[in-house]
């Protein structure tokens, strides 16, 4: 570390003296202490709250990657040949596609959009540490981190109860939401072969309820394997994500609502927040899209495939995403007060104070930034969804 004297004989970092502001490791492992002659309960301060402040950023730049691939690729297979490069551009250009597809399908078009809702999960263990390694109260190995709403996500080796995602298919003792390979009884967003509303349907559209196979994605009951979403109707087994609850111990457990953390300081507390949210994930919602009264029924299927295959990375920022907007956005709050008021409590010589401004500037402006760029990725991927079947649009 490059130090330079000033008056009274204290040290300040110069010159490279700051830690890696991008990293959380390095920002971990820096003497805030010694460099700046903090108090240590100041220093931890301050560390938690510029770590809390990158996490927010990774957080943002996920965010912005997934709208990035998911409405580029739906404004792409919708004609737009552009390359976008963060979201909210993105998302508008998807947007503006959608309403360009609609155009096609005439005046008289209705299109009805029916999302189940993604299950997103945080890592319970990777809080844990993060609280461990963050707060100098929490004590490694004894950190009770509880799952608030009780619905855990991942492997089940025993029997699963509440939903089972499977990629592959599988029998399902539930409603499938999603594909069938067999008889299905229930909503059908594809062609129906057989029974629609009761009334014989030869691989025509089916408003209603569809009983016999479906060319396109489903929700109801599936005679054969299901691809998709099995919402068990009873405990069962689970070959893929089980989200709910298992008679065994779940392997590589994620919370799937609301994480009730331990005993920590609230800048910690909004570092680990941000810290699990950027590397939490959610299963796929699934899309079913109804096209009726079109004039042109080879484009109302060309935009029914797209919708299906492309708008549920998009909601799973608009639908799962939107839940944690308020979280996030008091976190970075409480960070950046954090840090003021160490800061307020911190070195009484000016150099020092001025040095340790400067060190802490960027990541918090950063976290500024990202918090309005999370809301902003949020409103636009949600006004995406509302173009589709006439709500707010872009």
């Amino acid at each position: 570390m490059v130090k330079q004297a000033v008056s009274g004989g204290a040290t300040v970092a110069m010159h490279g003296g700051c830690p890696d502001m991008t990293s959380t490791d390095s920002i971990d492992k820096f003497d805030f202490a010694g460099a700046f002659t903090l108090p240590p309960a100041t220093a931890a301060k301050v560390r938690a709250g510029v770590s809390a402040a990158v996490e927010i950023q990774a957080l943002a730049a996920k965010i912005d990657t997934d709208l990035t691939n998911g409405c580029g690729t739906l404004a792409k297979d919708l004609g737009d040949p552009t390359s976008y490069t963060n979201g909210q551009d993105a998302c508008r250009a998807a947007a503006h596609s959608i309403g360009d597809a609609k155009a096609k399908l005439g005046p008289k078009a209705s299109i009805q959009l029916d999302v189940s809702e993604p299950h997103c999960g945080v890592d319970v263990g990777l809080y844990g540490s993060c609280a461990a390694s963050c707060d100098p109260t929490v004590k490694p190995g004894s950190v009770d981190v509880q799952c608030d709403s009780g619905q855990l996500q991942g492997t089940c080796s025993g029997q699963c109860s509440g939903d089972c995602e499977t990629a592959a298919g599988a029998a399902c003792t539930g409603e499938c939401d999603g594909s069938c390979d067999a008889n299905v009884s229930g909503s059908c967003s594809g062609a129906c072969t057989g029974k629609c509303d009761g009334k014989t349907s030869r691989g025509a559209a089916c408003d209603g309820k569809c009983e016999g196979s479906c060319s396109g994605n489903i929700r109801g009951a599936c005679s054969g394997n299901c691809g998709g979403t099995c919402h068990l109707g009873a405990s069962a087994s689970c070959s893929g994500t089980c989200t709910g609850t298992c008679s065994v111990t779940m392997d590589a457990p994620k919370c799937a609502g609301s994480v009730k953390p331990p005993q920590m300081s609230a800048d910690c507390q909004a570092r680990c927040d941000a810290q699990v949210q950027a590397h939490g994930s959610c299963t796929p919602p699934h899309v079913l899209v109804h096209i009726t009264n079109a004039s042109d029924p080879v484009a109302a299927a060309r935009l029914q495939t797209v919708l299906q295959n492309d708008l549920p990375l998009v909601l799973s920022v608009a639908v799962g995403m939107a839940k944690n907007v308020g979280g996030i956005v008091a976190s970075e709050k409480a960070l950046a007060e954090g840090v003021a008021a160490a800061l307020k409590s911190g070195p009484t010589n000016k150099m020092l104070v001025g040095a340790l401004l400067a060190c802490v500037a960027s990541p918090l402006k950063g976290a500024t930034d990202a918090t309005t760029g999370i809301q902003g990725d949020v409103s636009v991927s949600i006004n995406v969804q509302g173009s589709v079947s006439g709500g707010s649009s872009l």
